[in-house]
């Protein structure tokens, strides 16, 4: 028994969440200097004397948008929790937990992001509604033209006009997010805040708050909220990592789809911002059908 080596004791979650935001703002730098040189060789130098064509939505310098937002994915959100666990000395599989999943359970997941739509439709009509105080009057302007800026590059992005772009943003906006993201929020954060808490619906909901707003997006927060949320439970009742990246890239790629279809059909991308016509009961039946296969998979799984 002697000879056999003792796991080193983890570090607390305090100092977790610390190493878990140092390595996210270096790898955040780090990643944007690689893309910044990319997009040199590829534009040359005199491309960064304006900026603001560089981020805008011009055909031309969309492959610099790719770029950069494949730096972010990978510096401020995928190599800050690979370097955690490394930084533990533990395997990844074993140190966030990536337990075999199982087919009927993915089945499961695929249902509720199909059922749960109607109803996390009607949360995004109710944060688009949403309405500061006149005093915020200032704030909300400036909200509302940075959302306004970010759903143009979103549409400039989205529009494929053959098959390659297609499945580039597939793995862009789907599948790297998915991997990330839930790397970094239910594996990263969730689990520090676990520790730190005791309370597994506090680690939740809070890591679920901070990947809305790290997001930066207002009249997008609740429904990234709620989906965090789900996606933290389907982690915590599984125990395996793989269901929530699954849940994630199910959403993120029925966006995608969805732009693609749209176009194939000469259907304006701006036709997918009007609100799909659902009786009331819909609604309800959407709510009740998500609430039945999220305790059917924690059944499941547990």
């Amino acid at each position: 028994m002697n000879s056999i080596q003792k796991l080193r004791e983890e570090n607390s979650p305090f100092v977790q969440l610390l190493m878990l935001v140092f390595y996210a703002i270096i790898g955040l730098i780090a990643a944007s200097a690689i893309g910044f040189g990319i997009v040199y060789l590829m534009y040359g130098a005199d491309i960064f004397n304006n900026l603001d064509e560089l981020m805008g939505t011009k055909p031309q310098y969309l492959p610099a948008q790719r770029i950069f937002l494949t730096a972010q994915q990978f510096g401020l959100f995928l190599f800050p929790a690979l370097l955690l666990a490394k930084t533990e000395g533990q395997r990844l599989n074993v140190f966030y937990g990536f337990k075999k999943p199982e087919l009927k359970s993915f089945f499961i997941v695929l249902l509720l992001m199909i059922c749960s739509l109607p109803v996390m439709e009607l949360i995004v009509n109710f944060n688009q509604k949403m309405v500061l105080p006149a005093q915020f009057k200032a704030l909300e302007d400036w909200m509302k033209a940075a959302e306004e800026q970010g759903m143009e590059t979103t549409k400039a992005l989205l529009k494929m006009d053959n098959m390659g772009i297609f499945l580039l943003n597939i793995g862009m906006i789907a599948l790297l997010p998915a991997v990330a993201e839930e790397l970094m929020f239910r594996a990263g954060v969730q689990r520090i805040l676990g520790r730190m808490f005791h309370n597994p619906h506090v680690a939740i909901w809070f890591s679920a708050f901070v990947f809305s707003a790290i997001h930066m997006q207002f009249y997008g927060f609740l429904p990234r909220l709620f989906l965090g949320a789900g996606f933290g439970y389907l982690y915590f009742w599984s125990g395996s990592l793989w269901y929530a990246i699954f849940g994630h890239f199910i959403n993120n790629a029925y966006a995608v789809c969805a732009a693609w279809y749209m176009q194939k059909n000469n259907i304006p991308l701006s036709e997918a911002d009007k609100t799909i016509n659902v009786a009331w009961y819909g609604y309800i039946i959407s709510a009740v059908m998500t609430f039945l296969l999220f305790q059917y998979f924690k059944k499941q799984t547990k």
